[in-house]
């Protein structure tokens, strides 16, 4: 008896239902792009709310179908959804948030959830396989009752492009003060608060924010209270991190909550000296005092005593930069990344084919 092989290559159908702005955003495109560099084959389906993103896409021969991902009317977004998998008949549906695996369709295609937070299970109840971007995510999807074969742990990249740094006199900073950078969505998860207290306690420092959210006019007025205004920009969101990170110091990223954080590996890679909250995700990455330094939550005395210790400390920033670039070149390039996102894929498209072939 004869039976038919899987078809290869596979293609992959992209599922995002994200904000118009935030680093779980950003790395999902970067990642599409990069996947395609490879030579997988995908569409995409997501919200109308990045051009900038899309266009990336678009121009890279991605097919790109946009639908509001609604909350509170999902039937229009599963309509399309169904349309595309019917048009594009992907070996592989991901879903990247569980807003987008709420609008799952029937398929014969394996059904993928990435998790790059603590999520619900039952919000991706069509999904056989999942992503964790970090061990104690891959934990956490096995405790909600998914079987080891079935969760494959793939880190998130940076993919550094070589960047001259700014002008530090077009954002009203002295060439000689210290710059700190803080790359974050203006969320309360994000602590952005306590690096304002830090910061007042750190009279020589500068500090750039580059990022947007719902905290903004909170922390603008901390500023203020604070008087820090002459020593704190809001650059907005932006997408040269690679100039920025290439202009600061030290990168400062005290996060109360953080799965993992990006920016960890894109501080790691431009060798900007990193100092980091213990949240879930950097204090099972950051190893104090080797590739960057850790210090409590919600704690802006030990935030504070961090920033001056590195500030004062050349051959230790010069350190940590060198570990961090190595613990980067080990783990978090793009290389890695597609690589171990080509095993995943072909290991589900196969098993998922064998499934669904029959017998000649």
């Amino acid at each position: 008896m004869h039976i038919a092989q899987p078809r290869l290559p596979y293609r992959v159908l992209q599922v995002m239902a994200g904000a118009p702005v935030g680093g779980i955003e950003t790395f999902f495109f970067d990642a599409v792009l990069a996947l395609s560099d490879a030579g997988i084959e995908q569409a995409a389906v997501v919200r109308p709310n990045a051009p900038y993103q899309i266009k990336r896409l678009r121009d890279a021969n991605i097919r790109v179908v946009t639908t509001a991902f609604s909350p509170w009317f999902i039937f229009p977004s599963r309509a399309a959804l169904a349309r595309e998998v019917a048009s594009f008949q992907p070996d592989i549906i991901q879903y990247w948030t569980g807003r987008a695996a709420m609008t799952a369709v029937k398929s014969s295609a394996a059904q993928v959830g990435w998790y790059g937070g603590y999520r619900d299970r039952w919000r991706f109840a069509s999904c056989s396989d999942f992503i964790g971007i970090t061990k104690d995510l891959v934990q956490h999807i096995q405790r909600q009752g998914v079987s080891s074969n079935h969760v494959s742990l793939v880190h998130t990249f940076a993919d550094p492009q070589p960047s001259r740094a700014l002008d530090r006199a077009e954002f009203g900073t002295p060439e000689s003060a210290p710059l700190l950078l803080a790359l974050a969505r203006l969320h309360r998860d994000k602590a952005l608060d306590v690096l304002l207290e830090a910061l007042a306690k750190v009279p020589k420092a500068y500090l750039w924010i580059a990022g947007e959210g719902p905290e903004r006019a909170a922390l603008v007025a901390q500023t203020k209270r604070l008087n820090l205004s002459e020593r704190v920009r809001f650059l907005g969101w932006r997408v040269d991190r690679e100039a920025l990170l290439a202009t600061a110091d030290i990168c400062v990223f005290p996060s109360r909550e953080e799965p993992f954080g990006t920016v960890t590996i894109e501080a790691w890679a431009a060798g900007t000296p990193l100092i980091a909250a213990a949240a879930q995700g950097p204090a099972a990455y950051v190893a104090d005092g080797k590739n960057g330094l850790l210090v409590p939550t919600d704690d802006a005395p030990a935030l504070a005593s961090a920033i001056d210790r590195l500030i004062s400390d050349d051959v230790l920033r010069e350190n940590l930069a060198t570990e961090a670039r190595a613990e980067y070149e080990r783990n978090f390039t793009k290389q890695i990344y597609v690589r171990n996102m080509q095993a995943f894929y072909s290991r589900v498209a196969k098993r998922t084919q064998r499934q669904t072939l029959l017998p000649s």
